[in-house]
């Protein structure tokens, strides 16, 4: 990333990084069963992305509050409302290692708390993932026991990042 860039060429890399990263982690992961989770609905786009090319899988929303674009909104019953650091801990009862896929796109623009909540959510996101799951981030993440992974073609190194269990 060059100080050069300007902060729309920035968003731009993020999200052809991002849409690159998700559909790379979809195909991958396609044989497999277990649920796919979205850290964060914000506006609902990688949201509505992904249930449009997720087949025979639930993505299931992890969120504070929605208030998502109406067609981005997902059902009810695939809601789980409340702090990523009490609903993660709570959905491992629930889910065990199972997930297929998870995506965060939790931080906002200053990169040092993106970090420290990086470092908090990482060890409650890990024991959520299926073995041979995905996991795609807007950040770089702290885990024990995935591995990072290359990024597919189209992906700006530094702006989106992918392990795997």
């Amino acid at each position: 990333m060059s100080e050069h860039q300007s902060r729309l060429d920035l968003f731009i890399d993020r999200m052809v990084s991002q849409r690159a990263c998700l559909d790379y982690a979809i195909a991958r992961t396609a044989g497999q069963s277990g649920p796919v989770f979205e850290l964060g609905l914000g506006n609902g786009r990688t949201y509505h992305h992904m249930v449009h090319h997720v087949q025979d899988r639930p993505v299931y929303v992890f969120e504070r509050a929605v208030a998502s674009h109406p067609d981005s909104t997902p059902p009810n019953d695939l809601v789980i409302l409340g702090d990523v650091r009490e609903t993660l801990p709570a959905s491992v009862a629930r889910f065990g290692a199972s997930a297929s896929l998870v995506h965060a796109d939790l931080g906002g623009h200053n990169r040092e708390k993106n970090d420290v909540f990086a470092r908090l959510v990482s060890p409650l996101i890990e024991p959520l993932l299926a073995p041979g799951g995905l996991m795609v981030s807007s950040d770089r993440m702290y885990f024990d026991t995935l591995t990072e992974l290359s990024l597919p073609d189209g992906a700006v190194e530094g702006r989106c990042f992918i392990y795997q269990r």
